[in-house]
């Protein structure tokens, strides 16, 4: 069974290895918990993310196990962001959704991503959302991607507009402590 048809089905693949414009998207593993500390416990992870600070060893592995669960749900696939498959650099996520999804019907991917702050101004997001766009619209055949980022969000705004994200006219939503967010779609 190829992914399309895993996609269709609401069932995503097993496992997945994104390779390309010198990264790799790859799975997360229990070695990876400290370098996830690492990444994830500090302030704007904390301000534009679900993730809250403190973010330690037991919020990594309990994060871990969370991803596998929604893994085996078929509803969502996180991956490391990796250069040359070594120490993971940030998290890209794709979340599956639909038949209506916004702004028009059918299945759709919501991405979200985060960069540890020793590694940004690298355009790693940039170059990890453009590698897991194609993958959402090629291996698993859904029909929209999109994006929902604060409008306070600078870095997110502009990793939007450079992967070809255009903000919609979907009202603004809110979850967690995120306050409004806004819709992009990829065009």
């Amino acid at each position: 069974m190829t992914d399309r048809a895993r996609a269709a089905n609401g069932r995503l693949p097993a496992a997945v290895s994104i390779t390309g414009l010198g990264l790799q998207l790859r799975e997360w593993d229990d070695a990876d918990a400290p370098v996830m500390v690492e990444l994830f416990d500090e302030p704007q992870i904390d301000r534009w993310t679900p993730l809250h600070h403190p973010f330690d060893l037991a919020a990594a592995r309990a994060y871990l196990d969370q991803a596998r669960t929604r893994r085996a749900e078929g509803r969502s696939i996180q991956l490391a962001i990796t250069s040359g498959g070594h120490s993971a650099l940030g998290e890209i996520l794709l979340f599956v959704a639909g038949p209506d999804g916004p702004p028009q019907g059918g299945p759709y991917a919501e991405l979200a991503y985060a960069v540890g702050i020793r590694h940004r101004r690298q355009h790693l997001a940039t170059r990890a959302v453009r590698l897991m766009t194609d993958y959402a619209y090629h291996a698993l055949a859904l029909q929209q991607v999109i994006l929902r980022i604060n409008p306070d969000n600078a870095a997110s705004t502009a990793v939007a507009r450079a992967t070809g994200f255009h903000i919609t006219n979907a009202a603004p939503i809110t979850r967690d402590r995120s306050g409004p967010l806004l819709t992009w779609r990829h065009y």
